[in-house]
């Protein structure tokens, strides 16, 4: 049941929703790009996959060539919240002359000589108090008034989710520091080391018109896990339900005035029918829905119900409670959820045929001819067979089939494979015209490099 559970809400998550999922089940990070005029929605609807889909605080470092390790550190910490002081109980206080603490009330409870022993100090404490100087009694510690704690000092944390915007226009040793975090989970600050939480995610948010095109330092891209393209005409399916929902909210939200609702009340109720609503699953306009009526505020002591739509009329003061809010909703995939995800996938049986299948991929990538020598490293191997294993877990399988192969390969090798340039390509050793091998790698992509690779391999039966 919990594995239908889990195919379920996996059906339901949108692309960019499933690359984070498939980095956070392999502990790994990933570069997700799009068209340069759309990087603006591509960052808020990655930030609103971090907290809507899996509950977890992000930070946003836009990177430039001016871009410091001390803008990079300061940019990826957020403040943890101050916990709440803790009440002080009241002292307890007696009044002179009342019974002991330690008394009942039958009685004292002591001797008779301790009694006559606290009579003695009490008839003694009756005395006038001697007189001193005001000097003297503002000197007194007993009179000083008692100080609030200072406050704790404020603490801060690396994110979960860092999405890095324009990683590849900042510097070499910002990069560099990347790469860093990434193997390390931990960066080091001028006066401390900070680790990364448990679920620690790196996004590299790059403006690109393909996902071959979106390059960073040879080390730094090798080490990326995934890279995803976003199709901006495939839309963002969380920054348009946002939208959406402001134009809901700003269509439903109308604020009356308590004066002349009386007066207007037949006017508004006329024109209530021509009020036209826009659905959350439709793009135009939908079927004519009749608006609200206002009601009138009751007193409080009336004890007369208020409906839910009259918050406005009510108290106006007081504005509606945020559903976008990551405290008003619980993250769709939980930190059990991914466990469970990741749990499945080392237990996912691979044939000798799908193994001999990977190993046939990459040695044809390697030996083309359009590809750089280099451009394949052993890394992106071990990449290979995790991610061949994770999707065959989201697609509630216990064995990894030749199209799981085929969708982890586009994954793994778009940002890895660079084309080589005409003067270097290997047959113009053997005297081949420098101008035909530029006409025959010309426009030639990544994209197009991996296809052509899966083409030309046999898929085991």
């Amino acid at each position: 049941m919990a594995d239908e559970d889990l195919a379920h809400k996996v059906r339901e998550l949108g692309d960019i929703d499933l690359a984070a999922l498939l980095c956070l089940i392999g502990r790994e990070h990933c570069i997700v790009s799009t068209e340069p005029a759309y990087l603006d929605d591509l960052t808020a609807e990655l930030e609103l996959v971090a907290s809507r889909t899996f509950g977890l605080s992000s930070a946003v470092v836009d990177c430039t060539p001016s871009t410091t390790l001390d803008d990079l550190v300061a940019a990826i910490q957020i403040q943890l919240p101050r916990p709440a002081p803790l009440p002080r109980a009241p002292l307890p206080l007696h009044a002179r002359g009342s019974d002991s603490y330690f008394g009942t009330h039958g009685g004292s409870g002591i001797s008779p000589h301790v009694s006559s022993h606290i009579h003695q100090h009490q008839h003694v404490s009756l005395r006038p108090p001697s007189s001193r100087s005001p000097s003297a009694a503002a000197a007194s510690p007993s009179k000083q008034p008692s100080l609030p704690p200072p406050p704790p000092p404020t603490q801060y944390q690396i994110a979960n989710v860092i999405l890095a915007r324009n990683l590849d226009a900042a510097p070499k040793a910002v990069q560099i520091q990347c790469l860093e975090l990434m193997r390390t989970r931990r960066i080091f600050t001028r006066t401390a080391v900070q680790a990364c939480p448990k679920q620690f995610l790196l996004v590299a948010v790059l403006g690109s018109e393909s996902a071959g095109q979106a390059r960073l330092t040879k080390h730094l891209n090798d080490h990326f896990y995934i890279s995803h393209w976003q199709d901006p005409e495939d839309g963002f399916a969380h920054v348009d339900e946002e939208g959406e929902g402001d134009e809901d909210s700003i269509v439903d939200a109308a604020v009356y005035d308590p004066d002349s609702i009386r007066d207007e009340d037949t006017a508004s109720q006329a024109s209530s029918a021509s009020v036209v609503r826009r659905t959350r699953n439709s793009k135009g306009a939908s079927t004519p829905i009749p608006a609200p009526t206002p009601t009138l505020p009751t007193h409080p002591s009336s004890g007369q119900h208020i409906s839910r739509t009259d918050w406005a009329v009510q108290n106006q003061s007081s504005p509606p409670a945020d559903t976008n809010s990551t405290t008003s909703r619980a993250p769709f995939f939980t930190e059990t959820d991914i466990s469970t995800l990741s749990t499945l996938s080392l237990q996912t049986h691979v044939d000798i045929e799908v193994q001999r299948y990977q190993m046939n991929i990459i040695a044809f990538l390697r030996l083309h001819r359009a590809v750089a020598p280099g451009s394949v490293p052993p890394v992106a191997t071990t990449h290979f067979r995790a991610l061949v294993r994770a999707l065959a877990a989201l697609h509630g399988l216990d064995f990894a089939t030749p199209e799981l192969v085929q969708l982890a390969a586009r994954k793994i090798y778009a940002h890895r494979v660079a084309v080589v340039p005409a003067e270097h390509e290997r047959s113009m050793q053997w005297g081949s015209d420098l101008a035909a091998v530029k006409a025959l790698l010309e426009d030639v992509q990544p994209e197009d490099v991996v296809e052509d690779v899966l083409g030309m391999v046999d898929v085991p039966l």
